[in-house]
């Protein structure tokens, strides 16, 4: 498994948006609960750089636009030709009082607020914007990005939707696909039923999707995997680690899922951990690697907020895996029957 291959997205753009296997996310960098210094910042994006990353994930909910201003700077730096950039639209950021700043989990943020628009020119809005915040136009997806009902319930999703389909917020993307500004179209969120939801009314390249197919979480083999593959539609998935516990383990405080983790999912991570430390693999290595083995996952994204992270993401993507390992989290009912699972890696034993 090598961190420089690339893949497509999918075979279908007229552009085609090359992606890495590890890619890089940049919810980190917009001071996602604790701040980072611009030049740290600007530290952990060459590190990622270096280490042969080529596809970077921002948005501008991240610090309320923060992580495309840091961004913006490296791309200063890097050769773009090389670069796949996705951005996030949805989310219009607007000036407002200091009580009225909306930072959700983020701290030391622009005086912003966000206003979810999925209308035709919110839409528009959100894509100039970013082009502002990153002094480039070179972006290569843009994802519609929390859809969903989320925390936010059905209502929420169902007027989203309403907005995208009947207000020209798909239009809008499929104009800036078409005019060849960007190359692809997706959305990026925490569940995979609005994918398939999506897929239903619309044709999208591919899905950022937050978790739901990870160790803990096979669900997605069901129905909508399969129809990524049938659609040629690409995954990208983000959040591989469940929201820390995959990567902890079973410690006091472990989050899965943005919340505490149960007793029940506690005792499955135990579980999992017995099995990879018999094949003396690392946990973390094991959550990492595993959506990649199935064919419509293209690129994993974990985040990084130093240089020592970006590292550690790199070594724990290259760390060699048996196939036993495998076989034995099937055998012990720890991962589905059917799930896809990466090739054995070189030098595993």
């Amino acid at each position: 498994m090598k961190l420089t291959t690339t893949t497509p997205l999918n075979q279908r753009t007229p552009s085609p948006v090359n992606l890495t296997r590890l890619g890089f996310g940049g919810a980190p960098l917009g001071n996602l609960y604790r701040k980072i210094e611009d030049r740290d910042a600007q530290a952990t994006l060459d590190a990622a750089w270096d280490a042969g990353i080529r596809y970077f994930d921002t948005a501008p909910q991240y610090g309320l636009g923060r992580s495309e201003l840091r961004f913006a700077d490296a791309l200063s730096r890097f050769d773009l030709t090389q670069l796949t950039l996705s951005t996030k639209v949805g989310r219009v950021l607007e000036d407002c009082a200091p009580e009225d700043v909306t930072p959700e989990a983020f701290v030391d943020v622009p005086q912003k607020r966000i206003v979810f628009d999925y209308t035709y020119d919110g839409i528009m809005r959100s894509y100039e914007d970013s082009i502002t915040r990153l002094r480039s136009d070179l972006i290569d997806i843009l994802f519609l990005h929390d859809i969903d009902a989320g925390t936010h319930g059905q209502a929420f999703e169902d007027n989203n939707l309403r907005q995208l389909f009947s207000r020209g917020g798909y239009r809008a993307l499929s104009e800036l696909r078409e005019a060849g500004k960007i190359s692809a179209i997706g959305a990026g969120v925490n569940t995979w039923q609005i994918c398939e939801r999506l897929l239903g009314e619309a044709d999208f390249d591919g899905f950022l999707l937050a978790g739901r197919y990870t160790l803990l979480e096979q669900d997605p083999l069901d129905t909508f995997l399969p129809l990524c593959l049938k659609r040629d539609v690409g995954i990208i998935l983000g959040g591989p680690y469940n929201s820390g516990i995959l990567a902890t383990g079973a410690i006091e405080g472990a989050r899965f899922d943005y919340a505490p983790a149960s007793e029940d999912i506690l005792q499955r991570v135990r579980n999992l951990n017995e099995v990879c430390a018999a094949h003396n693999t690392p946990l973390i290595a094991a959550a990492l690697q595993f959506p990649l083995g199935h064919a419509a996952v293209k690129s994993v994204i974990p985040g990084a907020s130093n240089p020592a992270e970006v590292r550690q993401n790199v070594k724990i993507f290259e760390t060699p895996i048996p196939s036993a390992l495998w076989s034995d989290l099937k055998s012990h009912g720890l991962i589905r029957q059917d799930a896809p699972v990466p090739e054995e890696t070189p030098n595993a034993s």
